[in-house]
């Protein structure tokens, strides 16, 4: 009996894949379009005669509609063929424990002080504890700061995994980053009698560690570093931009010394800060990437990569197992390049009020491009194979077979000749005249290097999957500021279109290599920037013909009134429940919409802007790091769910203009009534410009709040006030004048 168990075991697949429900929404679908289309005829049947009032506002709202329509039927890809997944590391376990292929994790950080120390090295201990044989972990820092401060902590980290590890093995913590741990004893229940002991042996080590770290951070300075080698690589010349390579094998996992307290070996540790001067530009996190790999090839060497941004900690420790269910599949894992977990956020409020978690595109949409071929990359939370991301292409003759070969031990005789001959790798010239960044590793030349280049390894002929298990395999820290998401998303979003007009736009290159519906997915989000100019020109036009009493929408009792109004609340309908169905509120999805509202018109409108200006040849790309640090006030509002604003930037004065432009409209339109007939008579005929102003003005009350009412540090700047203010009531003078 026992053989005949093991026996069927060979042949049970290690992942499951199951379809969404596809008809309801097809139907759905289906109704919409055809009030898209009525849409569409309608304007196009109706336009103003030349000379009449409206006729040229009438023409663009004619275009921006066709272009709803069309980014709509864009994004009916991420719905049309949803796909979820279910692993089973209980079989892989059985049939392939002793023959695990090794795991290389690539950590990158880039700034000190908007990436704190202790902050990433929770992330290092995080992957350091998986439940995986450490003898077959690699744990790589990458820090493009070539901070002394970081490589301390990180020390720091290498000494106090050797009781952290065997900790989080022996009680089988989760999630296993030591300040999340400790930061939540109440949640915790072991019954060992030995675990309140040790809980506070280890808690206090932390808590040592995590003072010298912050007294350190806080001076600037090493006071003592003659306390290891690496420190002599920092010299009074060196600076963040401006270093040779820095390489230091902090734990080598080969040294039979490399032990934790339990006499189990510890994992690889290596610091890399890559060689940084000021006349060599070096491709941002994507050429850190690209370090990483060539230096851990000539270390570790593992198959299968993990590559997790320093905020990301680990938040499961089975993930690494619930990835290799699908790479070491026998019937589908050899069609697979990487896997793709979603980004979540431990700080998010109930509501989450700044739309942080992307809830719909990580529940909804990533299951749908699943469903056509794989999701994108995202540039962290994602197992890659190795030799994918070095340019091999897909072949249907390879096996799963490989994976297991790829297991040779990696043993270092003399760490410091290693370290030394590796530093070449991580050289400014290391690449020139090569095919790194073009068809070897991540792909180099947009701000969102993680998309082109799942972009170019799916159109390789490669599959990916998405996985969204119960408890989420990676936490990290969520904007807890208005700027800061907008800022996040002027990245994406710019970076996003570059795709889109370059060699790899996904309509053209992707022609014939991928399913269309991943072309069509894709497109979607590299769109996201032009999308703007619709929905602006839609929050200004509208609002000031309302102003004018001229009518740019059917009347209440025409007939064609019935298309625009079930769309609109078919749509707003949908999507609440849709939002509400994925485990938000109702607030959350208001919430959601507001932070839409505001990215369409200032992240988006200015990502737009500025890669027409790159085109032209007068603009630079920038890459902009999202800060993870917020001080005890903003943190307090956050946790309140009010918004922050509090500092002068242009994105502000743009969707505070807009705001107050259709808040002026709207009052304007109400003063010029003399009677309640005058009010029926306007709903009769501009009911729609009415109800647009009016959400307008709805989902902007907490902008009102911020320009108007509220006295904290975290209220609008009066000087945004007061220039929104003179914008809006300028645009609302010069119409009466010129609008026709």
């Amino acid at each position: 009996m026992g053989s005949n168990n093991i026996n069927k075991t060979e042949y049970l697949p290690l992942f499951r894949t199951r379809t969404g429900n596809r008809l309801f929404h097809r139907l759905y679908a289906a109704a919409i379009f055809v009030g898209i289309l009525l849409i569409w005829i309608y304007r196009a049947t109706h336009i103003p005669k030349p000379g009449e009032d409206g006729r040229w506002a009438w023409i663009g709202l004619l275009g921006a509609e066709i272009w709803f329509g069309f980014y709509w039927f864009l994004s009916q890809s991420h719905r049309w063929n949803l796909v979820y997944h279910e692993t089973f590391p209980d079989t892989l376990s059985q049939r392939y424990e002793e023959e695990l292929p090794k795991l290389d994790i690539f950590v990158c950080t880039a700034d000190p002080t908007i990436e704190p120390p202790i902050l990433v090295i929770n992330t290092v201990l995080s992957v350091m504890a998986y439940d995986y044989p450490t003898h077959k972990l690699s744990v790589y820092l990458s820090d493009d700061g070539g901070s002394e401060l970081t490589f301390y902590a990180l020390l720091e980290a290498s000494r106090f995994s050797k009781h952290w590890l065997p900790f989080c093995k022996k009680y089988k913590v989760e999630p296993r980053s030591p300040a999340v741990y400790f930061g939540s004893p109440s949640q915790h229940q072991v019954s060992d009698a030995n675990y309140a002991q040790d809980f506070a042996s280890v808690k206090k080590l932390y808590e040592e560690m995590e003072g010298r770290i912050e007294l350190v951070t806080k001076i600037g300075r090493i006071p003592n570093k003659a306390e290891h080698k690496g420190f002599a690589s920092w010299d009074s010349s060196s600076s963040r931009g401006n270093h040779d390579t820095i390489l230091q094998i902090l734990i080598n996992g080969s040294d039979p010394e490399a032990k934790d307290i339990a006499g189990s070996t510890l994992p690889y540790l290596v610091y890399l800060a890559r060689e940084k001067r000021p006349q060599h530009f070096h491709n941002f996190k994507a050429g850190a990437m690209n370090a990483l790999i060539r230096v851990s090839s000539e270390i570790s060497n593992a198959p299968i990569i993990l590559n997790v941004d320093c905020d990301m900690y680990s938040n499961s420790s089975q993930s690494v197992r619930d990835a290799l269910c699908f790479f070491m599949d026998e019937q589908k894992g050899h069609e697979l390049a990487f896997v793709q977990f979603p980004q979540k956020f431990k700080n998010t409020t109930r509501n989450d009020l700044y739309g942080n978690e992307l809830r719909v595109i990580a529940e909804v949409e990533f299951h749908g491009l699943d469903g056509h071929g794989g999701p994108m990359y995202i540039g962290t939370g994602c197992f890659h194979r190795r030799e994918v991301l070095c340019g091999r292409k897909f072949s249907k003759e390879r096996r799963i077979d490989d994976l297991k070969r790829q297991n040779n031990e990696c043993k270092i005789s003399n760490v410091h000749e290693l370290e030394e001959r590796l530093k070449n790798l991580a050289s400014c010239t290391y690449e020139e005249n090569s095919q790194w960044g073009k068809e070897v590793g991540l792909k180099y030349g947009v701000p969102v290097e993680d998309v082109i280049t799942g972009l170019s390894i799916h159109c390789s002929g490669w599959r990916s999957a998405y996985y969204n298990p119960a408890r989420p395999a990676f936490l990290g820290v969520a904007a807890t500021s208005l700027d800061q998401i907008l800022v996040q998303h002027k990245r994406w979003s710019e970076g996003d279109l570059q795709i889109y007009l370059s060699k790899y736009c996904p309509a053209l290159y992707g022609l014939g290599k991928i399913n269309i519906g991943l072309i069509m997915g894709y497109s979607t989000y590299c769109l996201w920037s032009p999308n703007s100019l619709a929905v602006v020109y839609y929050s200004i036009i509208p609002p000031l013909y309302l102003l004018k009493s001229i009518s740019l929408f059917p009347q209440v009792s025409s007939v064609w009134f019935l298309p625009f109004a079930y769309v609109i609340i078919a749509v707003h309908v949908y999507s609440a429940f849709e939002f509400i169905y994925c485990g938000g509120t109702f607030v959350g999805w208001w919430n959601e919409q507001r932070i839409w509202l505001y990215k369409r018109t200032s992240s988006y409108l200015l990502a737009f802007v500025d890669t027409v200006l790159k085109l032209l040849g007068y603009s630079d790309m920038k890459f902009v790091i999202s800060s993870k640090v917020a001080d005890e006030d903003v943190a307090r509002r956050f946790e309140e769910e009010v918004m922050e604003f509090g500092i002068t930037s242009p994105m502000f004065t743009l969707i505070s203009s807009l705001a107050l432009l259709n808040l002026f409209c709207l009052i304007g339109i109400l003063l010029k009534l003399g009677s309640i007939s005058s009010l029926g008579s306007l709903y009769e005929t501009m009911a729609l410009q009415i109800l647009v102003s009016g959400a307008f003005v709805a989902i902007n009350l907490p902008l009102y709040i911020g320009l108007f009412v509220r006295k904290d540090p975290g209220r609008m700047p009066s000087s945004v006030t007061a220039k929104s203010v003179i914008f809006a009531l300028l645009a609302c003078t010069i119409s009466t004048l010129l609008v026709q």
